[in-house]
C-alpha cells in the first residue's frame, strides 16, 4: 500500500493560516539545509494530492519557477508529478498533468491502494482536517513556523477521539523552523 504524506506549515501554536487565511507569519527565505529536507521526503513520491483552493496558487508557482533559467531539479518534479486536485466546484482541471476527484476520502483510499510510490499532499485547513480524521495520514512533516498567530486555522479541531503520534524526528533548522516528522501510533 501507498504511503500518504502530508507536509504542512505551521505557527508554534498549532495554526496552518490566520482566522481569514493570513499566511504572513510564514518564513519564506528557506536555507540549503530545509530545502534539502524537503527534497529528501519527495524522493519516493510520484503523485501529488491537494485541494483546489491551495492548487490555485502552488499549480501556477511552481509552472512559473520552472520556466526559469536556473530552475532545480526539485522545481521540474513539482511540476512533472502528476497532480490530483479535490474540489466541490471544478468539473475539469485547468492545469496540465492534472485531474480533479470527488469524494476525498474514498479517492485517497482508492489511491493508496494502487500501485506506485508515495503520495504526497498539501493543503489547507479544512482539507489536513478532512484527512486526519479519516485516519489517512501515514507521515506528518510539520514545518513549526518561529511565530505564534493569536487565532487562526487549526488542523485537527475534526477530531473525535485521541490521535496518538509516534515521533520519527525532530529537526531544527538555521531559518528557526523545526520539523517533526509522526507516525501514527
Amino acid at each position: 500500500m501507498r504511503k500518504l504524506k502530508l507536509q504542512m506549515q505551521l505557527s508554534v501554536n498549532g495554526y496552518c493560516a490566520g482566522p481569514n487565511g493570513e499566511m504572513d507569519w510564514l518564513t519564506w527565505n528557506w536555507t540549503d539545509d530545509i530545502k534539502n529536507y524537503v527534497t529528501d521526503i519527495n524522493k519516493n513520491v510520484d503523485t501529488i494530492v491537494m485541494g483546489r483552493k491551495l492548487a490555485e496558487g502552488f499549480i501556477p508557482h511552481w509552472t512559473d519557477a520552472a520556466q526559469k533559467p536556473d530552475a532545480d531539479e526539485f522545481t521540474h518534479k513539482m511540476v512533472d508529478l502528476p497532480k490530483v486536485v479535490f474540489s466541490k466546484t471544478l468539473t475539469a482541471s485547468p492545469w496540465e498533468n492534472t485531474v480533479t476527484a470527488g469524494d476525498l476520502v474514498a479517492e485517497i483510499k482508492k489511491l493508496k491502494e494502487t500501485d506506485g510510490g508515495d503520495i504526497m499532499t498539501y493543503g489547507g485547513a479544512d482539507y489536513a482536517s478532512a484527512l486526519i480524521k479519516a485516519n489517512l495520514v501515514d507521515d506528518y512533516h510539520l514545518f513549526i513556523n518561529p511565530a505564534a498567530v493569536g487565532n487562526g486555522l487549526p488542523i485537527f479541531q475534526s477530531l473525535d477521539s485521541k490521535l496518538g503520534l509516534k515521533l520519527v524526528k525532530a529537526q531544527a533548522f538555521e531559518v528557526g523552523i523545526v520539523v517533526l516528522h509522526y507516525q501514527p501510533e
